[in-house]
């Protein structure tokens, strides 16, 4: 029990001191690491931790990212991005159409690509009408971890959980959308009310809103890749009725892109992070050490582990504040060894939703948080830890509250148990 308590401890501080500057480890070096010390100790032998990773929530992260990777070199996120914010005349209306934009794609196209893709169209949109880009970049990363919640394959904790409770695509996004469509307006309205002075203060003819044309998009790619993310969609609502899992859809839709789409293959098997899921497959063996060994025993005592109102509060809770010390992915992983074998979808929702809507208080809450605040960077804007804190709190304590509500009159009302 204390070398697994061990190896979690350097593995888990690992990922929390990558997000400081000037440190030189990352976080998949800090999961594969943890993986190998694990079985070199002895606390696993190899053939449990190759069975302790979950290949059906790597399979559906695969899928996704080999239909994403297709979409972004065929222009479709830019493409979106710049159709998007081109309605935009006022700041409130920039606000707004940022807010909801970004959340809404971040429901279905996993939220990191789209920030990533969104982060330079709205600082230039933000320079055309001579305004501070903050508030909307602040918009951008706290709308797409509020998107984000409301499906399964909105971010990866989300698939994490989708595939360990068995809940499926329509019903997951039953419970939660409705709780991200409310926050969402929670966090336009605290953000106007942040900037309101900023945006008043702004004067119409004083700037030429009219972006400036990216990379033509590739249309004959897109007239074969839109139909397949159409299809995605709905096979993932229909997966319970139709018996085929989600992460068998999301394989079987990456094979036809590969197949059928007029993105090269090898670029597109390229643009897959396979960073990302080396990172999860050694947090999936940290993770199963820690709870044959033991470890994981003392946070039963810290958290309610009961279909009820204080079980919603608990994991909600819980999981936004430990998020800011470790970020939302490997938080959940470890919380999930926790409530797997607690018959009751309510607590894997109030993870889902607390782990998520949590990594809005901090900009190292969250990695979506992360890419806005480099991105920016690489175009010469600053996006302050503080300011982020300032509002983020707020938005954070809101929308955990909303939430918490929210799913506590569903169980009221008997729409889940």
């Amino acid at each position: 029990m204390i070398r697994a308590s061990i190896v979690l401890t350097i593995t888990y501080l690992g990922i929390a001191f990558t997000r400081l500057p000037g440190v030189n480890i990352d976080r998949p070096s800090a999961a594969f690491t943890g993986a190998v010390l694990m079985v070199l100790l002895g606390v696993l032998t190899f053939p449990q931790a190759v069975g302790a990773i979950d290949f059906n929530t790597i399979a559906l992260l695969l899928g996704m990212m080999v239909l994403i990777s297709a979409l972004r070199q065929a222009g479709f996120f830019d493409l979106l991005a710049r159709r998007s914010l081109s309605y935009a005349q006022t700041p409130t209306r920039l606000l707004v159409v940022v807010g909801v934009a970004t959340g809404v794609f971040s429901a279905f196209l996993v939220n990191d690509v789209v920030v990533l893709l969104f982060t330079p169209v709205v600082i230039q949109a933000c320079r055309r009408m001579r305004l501070n880009p903050v508030p909307f970049l602040l918009a951008e990363a706290m709308a797409s971890n509020i998107g984000s919640t409301a499906t399964v394959v909105g971010n990866p904790q989300n698939m994490l959980i989708g595939i360990r409770s068995g809940i499926s695509f329509s019903r997951f996004f039953t419970h939660l959308a409705p709780i991200a469509a409310l926050s969402l307006l929670v966090l336009i309205a605290v953000l106007w009310l942040f900037y309101r002075r900023q945006f008043q203060a702004w004067r119409a003819g004083t700037a030429d809103p009219v972006l400036e044309a990216g990379a033509r998009p590739d249309g004959r790619s897109l007239r074969t890749l839109v139909p397949l993310l159409v299809v995605t969609l709905i096979l993932f609502f229909l997966s319970s009725f139709i018996g085929l899992q989600v992460p068998l859809i999301a394989l079987g839709i990456a094979a036809a892109v590969l197949l059928l789409a007029r993105v090269r293959p090898s670029e597109v098997i390229r643009g897959v992070d396979w960073v990302l899921l080396l990172f999860f497959a050694g947090l999936f063996i940290v993770i199963e050490g820690a709870r044959q060994a033991g470890v994981l025993e003392f946070l039963l005592q810290r958290i309610t582990l009961e279909p009820n109102l204080g079980g919603i509060f608990s994991v909600n809770v819980y999981s936004a504040l430990i998020s800011q010390v470790v970020s939302n992915v490997p938080l959940t992983i470890l919380i999930i060894p926790l409530i797997q074998h607690v018959p009751s979808d309510m607590l894997w929702l109030s993870l889902a939703a607390g782990a998520t809507l949590g990594g809005n208080a901090t900009l190292i809450g969250a990695v979506s948080n992360i890419i806005v605040a480099e991105g920016a960077a690489r175009e010469g804007v600053r996006l302050p830890f503080l300011e982020f804190l300032r509002v983020g709190l707020v938005v954070t304590a809101l929308t955990v509250a909303l939430a918490v509500g929210g799913l506590a009159l569903q169980l009221w009302l008997g729409l889940v148990r």
